[in-house]
């Protein structure tokens, strides 16, 4: 059976922890107190995510980015948290027309509200985002690019045990039922699949490059770029 584990973020304002659905219109509240402190200018809220015609997705970012910020530092971002393994091309283009992005606008040359934008890493094992802008603000933000929340580490369990967070996945059986292990299933699986010992075992980490290419983690909030941890009873 498919797992479909529960995807919640953190509000890294404040610390409390809502639906997917429900962080971002939480978000807009701190962000409206924000045009009453901050500088004046303009930024926009930016949600990231599978793309879903690839299907639902559980992971998500949501970016607070400065309208002087350039596509470049976005890509950037992208690359560190979420995708880069091995210096892959990538591009941002119009779900519409197709059109590439020059990576060296600034944002608010291609930035207005409910703008959607196709952002494509590595042209081979490719992924593919897509990124929503949310909202604008007439202020500016406190960095070029502001990590407001992501999801938190998602429940994926060993696909053998069914009980044990997973820590490892096989990329040769990554589309089977039984790719997903925890550190001794991993054992018993790596007993039995050759390649799994040799090279097709990676980490879980949290992106939706998981077992993909040659990418094991980011290098942007580590804390929540992990395996899911069961809470103390």
């Amino acid at each position: 059976m498919e797992q479909i584990p529960k995807s919640e973020g953190k509000c890294l304002f404040c610390g409390e922890t809502f639906t997917k659905t429900g962080i971002t219109r939480h978000l807009q509240t701190h962000l409206r107190q924000k045009t009453k402190e901050n500088t004046p200018g303009q930024s926009y809220l930016v949600k990231v995510e599978l793309n879903p015609k690839w299907g639902s997705s559980h992971y998500f970012l949501l970016l607070w980015i400065d309208s002087k910020a350039t596509m470049k530092n976005i890509d950037r971002f992208l690359r560190n948290i979420w995708l880069e393994c091995c210096g892959h091309l990538s591009a941002f283009t119009t779900p519409q027309s197709h059109d590439k992005v020059p990576v060296s606008r600034n944002v608010d040359n291609v930035f207005c509200k409910g703008l959607k934008l196709e952002y494509k890493y590595d042209f081979g094992s490719t992924t593919e985002l897509l990124l929503t802008v949310v909202e604008e603000y007439p202020v500016k933000t406190d960095d070029k690019i502001v990590l407001l929340s992501r999801n938190e580490p998602l429940e994926w369990l060993c696909d053998t045990c069914k009980k044990e967070p997973a820590t490892q996945i096989c990329t040769v059986h990554d589309w089977d039922d039984d790719s997903l292990f925890c550190e001794k299933c991993a054992e018993k699986h790596a007993k039995k699949c050759e390649d799994f010992k040799d090279y097709a075992a990676m980490p879980v980490v949290n992106s939706p490059r998981m077992g993909v290419c040659g990418y094991e983690g980011g290098t942007i909030d580590i804390e929540r770029d992990g395996v899911f941890t069961k809470k103390q009873s």
